[in-house]
């Protein structure tokens, strides 16, 4: 059995356990050890490691045959040095990982006007954190060129889930931009990414990147309508851009700022995946079901 190595102990990673136990063994790098007693119980093994303490690290070498990458990078910074410490201690064993697999951003496109954007489109980063993003990717893209390692980027663009709406912003009455002024986003249940990060696992091919989106195309403020009119709260009212640069936070704007429609034919052709919510609508539907039988407080 192959020794799988999760990085990132977040919400996606946690969902990709039930696909993962019994096919592998499975151990995740913990960076607080609080952490370590529900990965225990799941049947995993957790390490404790810390990304940014390099001689955490060490007992990486020659530890994993496969790895699933979901920790993101620092907050700050030009580039990502997490990834960088992690990618040596990587190296320095005597056996590699034979498959890595990233979750990246679809941020790392930059603003696209509404264009659809397949996986082969020119990179243009317009935020510290997308730039971040390339950084990795191109660090983890040397590493399986001269390591040998088939590598897999997910890029992945707003992620939600029943626990993972924007019901507080509603409630708020946190405005959206006026259907003149909105952009395009992209959307993938949590549910979806893990299998498609399991999936790539499996089929991904060789340095070999895939947009991790569901197959709806909707601007920003219907995605917020949907929601508001499934849970019966009021729908965000509309503001133009100019009012919103005077009103709304830079990290608000920066997410109204780009506006791009992702192209996810790779993901169905070569990883042949069936998304289980290929449309926003039923992923909306679905949290709705699952919060009103009590599965999500």
């Amino acid at each position: 059995m192959q020794t799988l190595l999760i990085v990132g102990c977040g919400d996606v990673a946690r969902r990709t356990l039930p696909l993962l136990l019994g096919r592998y063994r499975v151990i995740a790098l913990v960076r607080d050890p609080v952490q370590a007693p529900f990965w225990r119980a799941q049947g995993v093994l957790p390490l404790i490691a810390d990304l940014d303490q390099r001689n955490s690290l060490r007992r990486l070498s020659g530890l994993a045959d496969v790895v699933l990458h979901f920790a993101p990078p620092p907050e700050r910074g030009a580039g990502d040095p997490r990834m960088r410490r992690l990618l040596a201690a990587l190296r320095s064993g005597k056996s590699l990982p034979q498959r890595l697999v990233y979750i990246s951003t679809s941020g790392v496109y930059g603003d696209c006007a509404g264009e659809r954007v397949p996986e082969t489109r020119r990179l243009r980063p317009q935020t510290p954190r997308a730039r971040r993003r390339v950084d990795a990717e191109q660090q983890l893209r040397r590493f399986g060129r001269t390591a040998g390692t088939c590598l897999s980027i997910l890029r992945a663009p707003g992620i939600y889930a029943a626990d993972r709406l924007p019901l507080e912003r509603l409630q708020r009455g946190t405005p959206v931009l006026a259907a003149e002024d909105d952009v395009f986003t992209n959307h993938i249940h949590a549910d979806d990414l893990a299998m498609l990060a399991v999936a790539a696992l499996r089929r991904g091919l060789p340095n070999r990147v895939y947009n991790a989106s569901d197959a709806s195309h909707l601007k920003m403020g219907e995605y917020f309508d949907l929601v508001a009119d499934r849970f019966g709260l009021p729908r965000p009212p509309r503001i133009s851009r100019e009012e919103a640069e005077k009103t709304l936070s830079p990290v608000q704007l920066s997410f109204m700022s780009e506006s791009r429609r992702l192209d996810n034919r790779r993901i169905g052709r070569e990883l042949r995946v069936g998304l289980r919510y290929a449309q926003v609508v039923e992923g909306i539907d679905a949290a709705w079901r699952e919060i009103n039988t009590g599965g999500v407080s």
